[in-house]
Order: structure tokens, then C-alpha cells, then sequence
């Protein structure tokens, strides 16, 4: 058929171009009367040549098929509209058994091989919801684990006012003992209500999921809850307990979280979190977060946009995200990655320790922009004990505007007539009293060359003394980032 296809299109381009040249070709020696001779009847007879072609070409595009249509007792495509199980668009009746009756039959349709051992590939089966609205009671949930590549895409969901607060809307969960219940299930085009009952969309023990510009709005618990498992893609999507587009009065009293990842290897693209508590738990490892926009909760009223829970195993990755007035929270970050983002609003970066390490951390190339109050753009939280274990630190290159800047490089100067000059490093190093390299010069002004050493380091303060009074200049450079226990 591929090739048959082919030829037709090269036929038809063939006829195209004859049938460009004849209007080419009539378009520049017409039917001129006034030519006459051997010039005159040769024109003529190139025209009755050219037509004479460009008939047969017609009369052979036409004999030739365009395109094969369906074969009779071909398969039909695995498409299951909801409405021919008497699902209501409207929103006005409970479409929840219809629902699960599409469900139950997409899963028991017979399967094309396998995917992950143990999960059956249903062919790319679509549920389609039709662009409606739907009511639903209770969770949606597949009658049997084990199958995957499916899609359930197109419409709205909305919880009744007897949902349970517990659930969610849609719902992954299954009695299997399987390492994974799904693969390769696809949440597509759809907007899903809590209705402030429960959240909007559970997936455990799942393997490759999609969640694709989808709209999750009044959950309580969480938009989307992502248990065990990996390789969750969460993208162009919105989140938000309540819908507003920021300066909502009743910011102070959001609750819930947008997304929460107890998973590996999941990815999280270009979503908008809008109004929650926090914005994005993470307490899986190696998880990417990029392209996220967090204006949830403020941090001034309590909230918190991107929240690392997983002391001591953090491996994610912050990248290119827009940190709206709410801020990053990172418990005993062991690899962790914040590049390339923007604050706004003195939201800022807090390194929490819960056993005293921090280790293998970079904060660098992000832009900060504050109102002027002096506001650390990151801090260290050592109300449940002092970082211990320190290593491999890098918080550098930042810019920042309003905002106080932090690092664990530094460089500073100092010009005197003595034989001692301190540079005080304590405003800009992010640890208090960790200096753990330092660089220096001393460049005397008179032609001097009198003998000088590194005195001191502590309180992050660096001293050099000289061994006579010479005017000079000090230039100093400084690291933190490593500080181990004993």
C-alpha cells in the first residue's frame, strides 16, 4: 500500500508539472492570430501536444486509487467513547459505572504481546471522554492490574458532593502482589475537580506513567500522588487547590500539596502549581524537576514550593524553574542540583539539617530578586542540630538583586599602611567559622618586598601580617564546602 501510495503521489506530481508547463507554456504563447508561418504553426502545434499529454495524465490520476480505505473485516480501532455506555456529558447524573464499564472492557480486550513481564500491551487502547463533563461518586479505578498502554483522555471529571474525602479521582491502586501493577498508561487532555473530597490522581507501583496536559484543581490531599515505582512523567499540566492567578485573600489558608513524589526516577516538565501548601514534595531519589513554575503558598504566610524530604538521599535535580514568592526546602541534601532558576519575591533556598550532613550540593547560575529587606538567599536551618558533615559544597555564580548573596567562594581585599590586614568574610560565606582554603597576595606600594604569612583564619575572617609596616594591599580568595566529623 506504501508503495502504491508513492507511485500515486509521483504521478500526481508528474501531472502537476505537465499541467504547470501547458499553463506556462499558454501563458506565454496564448493564441496569437497575428503569428503566422512556419513560427505560427508550430506554436500550434506544440499547444495540441501538451493538452494531448496532460488529457491522458488526467485520465490516468483518475483509474489510479488514492488511498486504501479499510478492508472489510479489518480490526476497528480500540476506542472507547464513554457516552456508549451511557455516561453523561452533561455532568448532571452520576457517570461513574459507565465509566468503569469502558474501563473494564479496554482492559479485557485480547492483548499484543507483552511490555515489562507481566503486563499485557493492550495496543495503545484509547477511553475516550468525548470533551464532557463527568460526575463520579467513587475512585475510577481498571478491574484488573497487569496490562498497559492505554489512554484515558478528553473531557472533564468532577467529584459529587458524597465522594469519599479519601480517595481519588482516578486511581492506580490494585490488590496485585506484582513489583508493578501498570505500564505505559497515559492521562491525556483531561481537567479533574476534587471538588475539595480527596485528591486527583494516585499512581503506585506503576511503571512509565504520563500525565500530559491535564488541569487538577479543589484536591484537599493531593493533586497527583506518585507511591513506589518510576519513570512518572508529569508535563504541561496546571495544578491548584484553589483556582486563582495569584493574590488569592485566602493564600494564608492553602493547604494540601500539588505533587508528591515517593518515587524514583520520575520527571517532572514545564507545570504550574498555583495554590497549595507546597507546591512539589520529593521523597524518592533521583528524581528532575525542570521548566516548574511554584506561585503556591508563600513562604511568608508558611508555604513552601519545591520540599526535598529524603535526608541523606536527596539525587534530585532543580533546573530552570520559576520560584514564585515560595521557596526551596532541602533536608540532609546528599547530591543535589539547583541551576539556572529564578526567585522572585525573597523566596529563597534552606538547607535543613536533620543528621548534621550536607553533602555534594550545588547552587549556582540562579537569579534572585528581593525587596530590599536583606534576606539571605539561602539559609541554613539548624534548629534540630549543627551541620556536622560537610562536603563538597559549591554555592556560586548567583545573581542577585535585594536580596543579601551567600556563597561558599568569596573573594575580598584590603588596603592599609601597617604590618596587618584583615579581610572579613562573614557577610558573603554561607557556614559560619568554615574556611577550608585560602589564597592570598600582597602587593606593596613603596617597592618593598617585606616578609608576610597568613596569621589567622576563623569567624571567617582571614588575617596577614608583615613583618614591618608597608603600605600594601591584600587580595584574598576563600572556599568553604568541606568539613568533616572529629
Amino acid at each position: 500500500m506504501v508503495a502504491n501510495m508513492a507511485r500515486t503521489r509521483s504521478a500526481f506530481g508528474f501531472a502537476f508539472m505537465r499541467l504547470a508547463s501547458c499553463l506556462m507554456v499558454s501563458s506565454v504563447y496564448g493564441d496569437y492570430p497575428h503569428f503566422s508561418g512556419r513560427y505560427g504553426d508550430q506554436t500550434q502545434k506544440f499547444q495540441e501536444l501538451k493538452a494531448s499529454v496532460f488529457r491522458r495524465d488526467m485520465v490516468s490520476l483518475a483509474a489510479s486509487p488514492v488511498a486504501a480505505g479499510p478492508q472489510p473485516g479489518s480490526p476497528s480501532p480500540r476506542v472507547y467513547p464513554v457516552t456508549s455506555y451511557g455516561a453523561d456529558p452533561t455532568g448532571d447524573k452520576d457517570s461513574t459505572d459507565a465509566l468503569m464499564a469502558a474501563m473494564a472492557d479496554a482492559v479485557q480486550a485480547s492483548g499484543e504481546g507483552v511490555l515489562i513481564e507481566g503486563i499485557t500491551n493492550l495496543g495503545g487502547a484509547r477511553i475516550s471522554l468525548e470533551g464532557g463533563n463527568y460526575k463520579i461518586s467513587r475512585p475510577l479505578r481498571f478491574p484488573s492490574a497487569g496490562v498497559g498502554n492505554v489512554m484515558i483522555h478528553g473531557g472533564a471529571l468532577h467529584a459529587s458532593d458524597d465522594f469519599p474525602t479519601d480517595g481519588y479521582l482516578i486511581d492506580l491502586s490494585s490488590n496485585s502482589s506484582s513489583t508493578y501493577n501498570f505500564e505505559f498508561i497515559t492521562f491525556r487532555d483531561l481537567m479533574l475537580d476534587s471538588n475539595y473530597r480527596g485528591g486527583g490522581i494516585f499512581i503506585p507501583k506503576s511503571l512509565r506513567t504520563s500525565i500530559d496536559n491535564c488541569y487538577i484543581a479543589h484536591f484537599t490531599s493531593n493533586g497527583i500522588l506518585v507511591q513506589d515505582g518510576h519513570e512518572t512523567m508529569i508535563r504541561n499540566s496546571f495544578l491548584g487547590q484553589h483556582i486563582t492567578a495569584g493574590g488569592d485573600p485566602g493564600e494564608r489558608n492553602f493547604s494540601g500539596t500539588a505533587i508528591n513524589l515517593m518515587g524514583n526516577d520520575n520527571a517532572v516538565t514545564d507545570v504550574v502549581i498555583f495554590s497549595a501548601a507546597i507546591g512539589i514534595m520529593v521523597s524518592g531519589q533521583a528524581n528532575v524537576l525542570t521548566g516548574v513554575h511554584c506561585y503556591n503558598k508563600a513562604t511568608g504566610f508558611g508555604g513552601t514550593g519545591i520540599y526535598l524530604k529524603l535526608p541523606g538521599n536527596t539525587q534530585t535535580r532543580i533546573l530552570n524553574c520559576y520560584m514564585d514568592y515560595t521557596g526551596i526546602v532541602a533536608e540532609d541534601p546528599v547530591q543535589l542540583d539547583i541551576s539556572n532558576c529564578f526567585f522572585l519575591g525573597d523566596a529563597y533556598v534552606v538547607l535543613k539539617s536533620i543528621n548534621g550532613v550536607v553533602n555534594g550540593v550545588n547552587i549556582r547560575n540562579n537569579m534572585f530578586t528581593g525587596s530590599g529587606k536583606g534576606i539571605d538567599i539561602v539559609q541554613l536551618d539548624q534548629s534540630s542540630g549543627p551541620f556536622k558533615e560537610i562536603d563538597q559544597v559549591l554555592i556560586d555564580a548567583n545573581n542577585v538583586n535585594g536580596m543579601t548573596a551567600r556563597s561558599t567562594v568569596a573573594r575580598g581585599s584590603a588596603k592599609g599602611n601597617g604590618t596587618s590586614w584583615t579581610v572579613d568574610f562573614s557577610s558573603i560565606l554561607l557556614f559560619p567559622d568554615l574556611i577550608n582554603y585560602v589564597q592570598y597576595s600582597l602587593s606593596a606600594s613603596s617597592g618593598s618586598f617585606p616578609k608576610h604569612s597568613l596569621r589567622n583564619v576563623s569567624n571567617n575572617s582571614v588575617v596577614v601580617e608583615s613583618d614591618v609596616a608597608v603600605s600594601a594591599s591584600v587580595f584574598v580568595m576563600v572556599e568553604q564546602g568541606k568539613k568533616l566529623p572529629g
